[in-house]
């Protein structure tokens, strides 16, 4: 066969499997090469190969002579098998690659110097050192000071306070208080001066699971009743002269305090008091608070138990008929349970009081409810709030004195039973500078007490001197009152403060005409700043709206009576301080009150010093 017909064959040679095929047009031979692996199975493994290739060459030897006359032409050859992929050596490139490029250039060598030329400085870097966190300057704390300040109307103020330190948890004080005045008031003709002492001493101690203490002191007041009405401004001199309006007040008092960590017997106060004046009067109050606490269900459970007895006498009552004698005991106890989450406080609770009035031989009870709600509704910018409570509150001739130092020594001593007082409100912070505080309220109290103005007995070489229509007394009226109140409070900083507070309310009353003495607005308006290190100050408004009061004059309850109503204007009180520290321990202060200067009436025929003035100093100190 010569290469001219070869180049014409086509032939097809194909590889399928384990079947090896050549195809001619016209002609084709197979041969199954599994069943001559068969054959020859013992040169399966290293003669397999070899074997194969003789196959292929005695096939195509065959086929080429059967064609040996013909044109063959051009054939494809394609042999397939399965694919067997296979993993090269993987290899790690080089930091500096060999570069394999015909246009390598090498590098140029570079030639320099450097011209050094010295060069003369006087600077000379200062050495570091870390930096020191400044720190506040420590306040100097001290255990004593003393304070003195003298103005005009000849008022003086005076107080001093001494502790000494028993031990690392004992402590023992002294406490002395006096403010009086020499009076003054234009228009007056009864003298106006007042003094007020006290005097007292404190012992505590700070156990490891207990803390007691206890308190104990004697006071002592005088005041003149020298409101009398315009009715006597016709009256000589040497008249008005003759009555003795000066009355004082005189007692003491013991109070202690004692709390237990750990215990189902949380705390107690109790204390004792006595008054005494110059008309013969008397009085004694004796109070325990002791406080339980326990868990149940894991709600905490407080029991309160209240133990309030009250005995005293007057020497006459205002028609000089008899005497007058009081004598309560209140017991009471006030269970709760308090349920308290991240954002609502609940406590709901109740107080079961009987009373007992010995004088009459009556024994009253009382239940009242005891329910506090407050809920945060967005963190500390919006909480709500609300509750219903009430209570039996022991009036007594203290607290009456303590109010108004002008009342009668013969007073109709009885308790307020109030029957309920709900409230609801919001309070948060507007800003992070700026709290708020808005509240409605609406109680209902029976019996409550109202100061209203003693009837004037008119002249009489005889009679006492609060008997001029110049004293008050106690009317008890039932009274309920919706109130609206409003507090903001912005402090800026410990440097500034300022705050104003208002309240709005409405009384509807029963068993007396008017709400004595109740004023329907009452607002304030303070502050309190550092001006520097060494000036700090502060100033306050208070705004009182009208009250009604009753006027009556004649000779006795039988005689004939001259009757009115009174009102008595609003006012505003303005009154600020100024205070310079010398050093730490000494300080200077001034103080105006009423500096509007109008002498308004607080009560009835009872003016206030105009413009007062009042200057000291103040030195702390350590013994």
């Amino acid at each position: 066969m010569n290469s001219k017909s070869l180049n014409k064959t086509q032939n097809k040679l194909s590889f399928e499997g384990k079947a090896l095929s050549l195809t001619k047009r016209g002609f084709k031979i197979e041969c199954d090469l599994f069943n001559l692996s068969q054959m020859w199975s013992p040169l399966e493994g290293r003669f397999r190969g070899v074997f194969l290739v003789v196959s292929i060459l005695i096939l195509t030897s065959l086929t080429l002579q059967a064609q040996e006359n013909e044109n063959l032409g051009t054939e494809v050859v394609n042999i397939v098998k399965p694919y067997s992929p296979t993993l090269s050596d993987a290899f790690k490139v080089k930091e500096t690659p060999v570069l394999n490029d015909s246009l390598n250039s090498d590098k140029k060598e570079v030639k320099y110097s450097i011209f050094s030329v010295p060069v003369a400085s006087t600077f000379t870097p200062a050495k570091g050192k870390a930096t020191a966190v400044e720190k506040a300057k420590k306040v100097q704390l001290y255990d004593n000071y003393a304070t003195l300040g003298v103005g005009n109307y000849l008022n003086v103020l005076a107080e001093f306070y001494s502790n000494f330190e028993i031990s690392r948890t004992d402590n023992f004080g002294v406490y002395f208080k006096h403010n009086s005045s020499q009076g003054g008031i234009d228009g007056l003709r009864l003298d106006d001066k007042f003094y007020n002492t006290k005097l007292e001493g404190n012992y505590s101690s700070r156990q490891k699971d207990m803390t007691y203490g206890i308190k104990a002191g004697v006071e002592h007041q005088l005041y003149n009743w020298y409101g009398l009405s315009p009715l006597y401004t016709g009256v000589p001199n040497e008249v008005i002269n003759s009555i003795d309006s000066k009355h004082s007040y005189f007692g003491g008092f013991a109070e202690g305090l004692l709390e237990i960590e750990d215990s189902y017997f949380e705390k107690a106060t109790a204390s004792i008091r006595y008054l005494g004046d110059s008309y013969s009067s008397s009085e004694f109050n004796i109070k325990a608070n002791p406080e339980f606490g326990f868990d149940v269900l894991d709600f905490p459970i407080t029991i309160g138990v209240n133990l309030d007895y009250l005995n005293g006498k007057f020497d006459r009552d205002y028609l000089n008929i008899s005497e007058l004698k009081y004598s309560f005991l209140n017991f009471g106890i006030a269970p709760s349970v308090d349920y308290i989450t991240e954002d609502l406080s609940v406590s709901v609770g109740f107080e079961a009081v009987v009373s007992f009035d010995s004088e009459k031989s009556d024994i009253d009870i009382y239940i009242y409810p005891n329910v506090e709600v407050s809920y945060r509704l967005v963190d500390e910018i919006l909480i709500a709030y609300g509750g219903v409570d009430g209570g039996l509150q022991q009036n007594s001739y203290y607290d009456f004195k303590e109010e108004n130092p002008f009342v009668s020594p013969t007073l109709f001593i009885m308790p307020t039973h109030q029957q309920y007082y709900g409230f609801a409100g919001l309070k948060g912070k507007l800003t992070s500078t700026l709290t708020y505080d808005v509240k409605a309220s609406y109680g209902n109290e029976k019996d409550k007490a109202l100061y209203v103005l003693n009837f004037d007995k008119q002249f009489n070489s005889a009679l006492e001197g609060y008997e001029f229509g110049n004293s008050f007394s106690i009317a008890y009226a039932d009274v309920s009152t919706l109130s609206v109140f409003g507090e903001l409070n912005l402090e800026l900083s410990k440097n500034f403060s300022l705050g104003l507070n208002g309240t709005f309310n409405n009384y509807d009353t029963t068993k007396q005409p008017e709400p004595w003495n109740l004023p329907t607005i009452e607002a304030s308006l303070f502050s309190n700043f550092n001006i520097s290190e060494k000036f700090y100050g502060g100033f306050s408004l208070f705004y009182v709206g009208e009250r009604k009061d009753f006027f009556a004059s004649g000779n006795g309850p039988f005689g004939n009576i001259i009757a009115d109503f009174i009102t008595l204007d609003s006012y505003i009180d303005a009154n600020a301080h100024l205070g310079y520290r010398f050093n730490q321990q000494l300080s200077f202060f001034i103080k105006g009150s009423n500096l509007f200067g109008d002498n308004y009436q607080k009560w009835t025929n009872y003016p206030v010093q105009g413009i007062q003035i009042l200057g000291g100093a103040s030195y702390k100190f350590d013994w």
